[in-house]
């Protein structure tokens, strides 16, 4: 069993690197010194690093943060601060199960809380390996079914007039809301994200921007869910950005199972919603998500995690070892 106080103090390390999307270089070089001293070989590209191997089952997370909310603090049964669940935990659990000489390809992705440009550049780099499990918030439960999901941009057209005389311009905001509205009729998993509008001038705007995210369930494609929204063309100019359809994870989920089984964990599933780098491993790699940790709260100031899903999460990577014994 792995002690508390190492696995805070390593935690505490990781989050006090600070570690924004694409400013990951500090992070980068601790990780890469901590493997190396562990007597691992390291592969590095430009946005990610990967011990050497030959197995066929790789383990990844991210080493990038969003902006810093809170500092790193703990009670002793959680730890608290931006990053600390999502998703320096995963790296704790990663790099403390490495110190028992993992056969699988441990690997560790920059950028994914903006354009995922770590597991896109593994995808088309590395070779070896059938199988993925990406370390993200899930409390310990099999994310097997993977939603896919795309940002709707939207740029809507009002007509200005002055504040006083509303029913002589078309209000843009209106616009938007009416936009959200028939949407939401349409029975999509929708959530805006951004609103810019509006000025301090007491004018009706004639221009509203809103930025959308929607999800699909795994097994339904991008095409189908255009088809739905077409009528948008109608509220002014969009775009479709980072579009990406889900998946329903295969083989892998049965070698998580019986390492979690072999840790005396009990076993659960669940869906995910969020983006996550598996969208882009799933191309190449049977992949699964899973990890310690409650993904409700990332990104905000209540950003936690219980160490002692660490410590199992520690016990896990482990016993994956057994599973995937090395091929030289």
């Amino acid at each position: 069993m792995v002690e508390n106080d190492k696995i805070i103090k390593l935690l505490k390390t990781l989050v006090e690197i600070e570690s924004l999307s694409k400013r990951e270089d500090k992070i980068k070089e601790f990780v890469k010194a901590y493997l190396i001293n562990l007597g691992y070989k390291i592969v590095e590209g430009d946005y990610y690093i990967a011990t050497q191997s030959n197995s066929d089952l790789i383990v990844a997370t991210h080493l990038d943060t969003v902006s810093i909310k809170n500092q790193f603090f703990t009670d002793g049964i959680h730890a608290y601060g931006t990053g600390v669940c999502d998703a320096k935990a995963s790296v704790t659990a990663m790099l403390i199960a490495a110190e028992k000489k993992l056969n699988y390809t441990l690997a560790f992705f920059c950028d994914e809380e903006e354009d995922g440009l770590g597991s896109k550049e593994f995808v088309k780099s590395w070779n070896k390996g059938r199988f993925a499990i990406i370390m993200e918030p899930t409390n310990l439960k099999i994310a097997s079914k993977h939603y896919g999901s795309f940002e709707l941009i939207v740029e809507i057209q009002g007509e200005e007039a002055h504040g006083a005389f509303p029913e002589i311009g078309i209000n843009a905001i209106d616009k938007a809301f009416e936009l959200y509205n028939k949407l939401k009729d349409k029975k999509l998993k929708i959530t805006p994200l951004k609103i810019n509008s509006g000025s301090e001038e007491y004018i009706i705007p004639n221009i509203c921007k809103i930025k959308f995210e929607i999800f699909l369930n795994p097994i339904e494609k991008i095409s189908d869910y255009l088809k739905k929204i077409e009528f948008i063309k109608n509220f002014g100019k969009y775009e479709i950005q980072h579009a990406y359809e889900g998946y329903i994870s295969r083989e892998v989920v049965n070698y998580l199972e019986k390492a979690l089984k072999m840790a005396k964990l009990n076993i659960s599933h669940m869906e995910i919603k969020s983006w996550t780098d598996a969208l882009n491993l799933k191309e190449k790699f049977d992949v699964v998500v899973w990890g310690p940790g409650s993904l409700e709260f990332c990104h905000t100031k209540k950003e936690k995690i219980k160490i002692e899903e660490i410590i199992k999460a520690v016990e896990v990577l482990f016993f994956l070892n057994f599973l995937f014994p090395s091929k030289e």
